[in-house]
């Protein structure tokens, strides 16, 4: 049997290791463990992205209650959901700040080029000629930051997104050493 290569395999010795253990919310609405998230996440940034992605939890010790076996694929699909959520804002937050920069930008650049063109470097010589071109270069400069956030910034944000959706829509099973021994 070939091995599926967007399964994600944690392994861990209990079902607390899993959850953040200050996480006072109800066992469905539980933060994972930020070492778990994190192996979960990095592992899932490199799989390929057409395909669904499953999340493999093997428990080492007893399994716990039927009822918290029900619970744990659903808590942390949820976990998922609302960290895709909060990366939702992220990308809005970039975008509100990329058009308020952008527009603060264009002003900027626009007066630094009225500055550069009503300047009248015919009697200041030289030394107006590099005052007329440091108005240039400083507007194009202060445009440089929206277009960073615009152009390359949003993408990053939008990737991670993305990727918590899977995570958030994947398939989650739970195995122990009997099960997986058994063929």
């Amino acid at each position: 049997m070939a091995l599926d290569t967007n399964t994600i395999r944690v392994r861990i010795r209990e079902l607390r290791q899993l959850f953040n253990s200050i996480d006072p919310s109800p066992f469905r609405e539980r933060d994972l463990d930020p070492n778990c998230e994190q192996f979960i996440v990095s592992w899932a940034r490199e799989l390929p992205p057409e395909r669904p992605v499953r999340v493999e939890i093997r428990i080492d010790s007893d399994l716990p209650p039927a009822q918290l076996l029900a619970d744990i694929g659903p808590a942390v699909r949820s976990h998922f959901a609302r960290a895709a959520s909060l990366q939702e804002l992220r990308r809005r937050q970039t975008l509100r700040e990329g058009r308020r920069s952008l527009l603060i930008g264009l002003i900027a650049l626009f007066a630094c080029m009225g500055a550069a063109t009503f300047l009248p470097t015919a009697t200041l010589g030289p030394p107006g000629e590099i005052v007329r071109e440091s108005f240039i270069i400083a507007g194009w400069v202060v445009m440089w930051h929206p277009l960073e956030v615009l152009l390359y910034g949003i993408w990053p944000v939008i990737r991670e997104q993305r990727l918590l959706e899977r995570l958030a829509s994947a398939d989650v099973s739970l195995t122990t050493p009997e099960a997986a021994s058994t063929p």
